[in-house]
């Protein structure tokens, strides 16, 4: 089958195309023919060689977490599915043809491969991360770096359980961030000011790490009151840094809720082929992005 792997750490460059032997399903584990896979930051952190606990990686290394497909392959003990049925989920190197997957749901009806593709991690990270931060109804939380996938995701189960969002993101996403729910601002010079205009923040979160820790302290007065995922130096400015995943299953059974009720709707703003691996991790890194990026196969 092929695969993208690497075998050092380093920039797209590293990434290959490669056959490799086709894995297969183990006990309490599923495996998929990948229609598409999405594209995570934490795919491309990896491959630089940022020491990720929760991620450990043994190089020669594939890559990708999240995957949408047919099932081919169902390990034992699994009940909840059968061969050829569609799912979406959570496993490991999932830029693939083939791809064993740990966590899993039916695919909500009315979804491409590649729209499902784009939920089961960021879907899992929004949920853990607005727990984390103890934002309540009623409350205000302040999102730096809105547009992503993550954001888009936090934006939307936020409002859902009645807590108010403030939103950044970059000129060219304004209106999105409007169109599901936020209150919306840019970044850059002043935007502390422009936040405090539009009232008292109670918690925020860091999906962008841009160096705005300090700020996000300020602007709720408690570091605790922060949670990032993406700045690794926030510990040393007592705020909590998030890597660790909590239940994927929950997370995709409520995201698969979400999307049947029509609250949750996350755009694919580019798909990419196998072939183009290294253009998606760049483009990923390079941020601004407005809801997820795929790779199709």
């Amino acid at each position: 089958m092929k695969k993208v792997s690497y075998a050092a750490f380093g920039g797209p460059d590293v990434l290959d195309l490669i056959d490799a032997e086709e894995p297969h399903a183990g006990p309490g584990s599923i495996r998929v023919s990948v229609r598409a896979a999405g594209v995570n930051p934490v795919d491309w952190r990896l491959r630089e060689g940022q020491v990720l606990g929760a991620h450990p990686v043994e190089l020669p290394a594939g890559v990708g977490l999240d995957a949408a497909g047919v099932v081919d392959e169902v390990g034992e003990g699994v009940t909840d599915v059968a061969v050829g049925d569609r799912v979406f989920g959570e496993g490991a190197d999932t830029y693939a043809e083939f791809a064993v997957l740990s966590a899993w749901a039916p695919m909500p009806d009315g979804l491409s491969f590649a729209e499902a593709a784009g939920y089961p991690s960021v879907v899992e990270t929004a949920l853990r991360i607005i727990d984390e931060v103890g934002v309540r109804p009623g409350q205000k939380l302040l999102v730096s770096g809105a547009s992503g996938g993550v954001g888009s995701a936090v934006l939307q189960i936020a409002r859902e359980r009645g807590v108010t969002v403030i939103g950044t993101a970059g000129a060219a996403n304004q209106d999105y961030l409007r169109e599901l729910g936020a209150l919306a601002t840019t970044y850059g010079d002043g935007w502390v000011e422009r936040v405090g205009g539009l009232g008292p923040v109670d918690a925020a979160l860091d999906l962008a790490g841009s160096g705005v820790i300090p700020d996000l302290v300020a602007l709720t007065g408690d570091p605790a009151k922060v949670v990032t995922i993406a700045d690794l130096g926030a510990p040393e400015f007592g705020v909590r840094f998030s890597g660790v995943a909590g239940s994927v299953p929950d997370a995709l059974a409520e995201a698969a809720s979400l999307i049947a009720r029509g609250r949750l709707h996350i755009p694919v703003e580019k798909s990419y082929a196998l072939t183009e691996a290294a253009a998606a991790h760049a483009d990923s890194r390079a941020g601004h992005t407005r809801g997820r990026r795929v790779i199709v196969i």
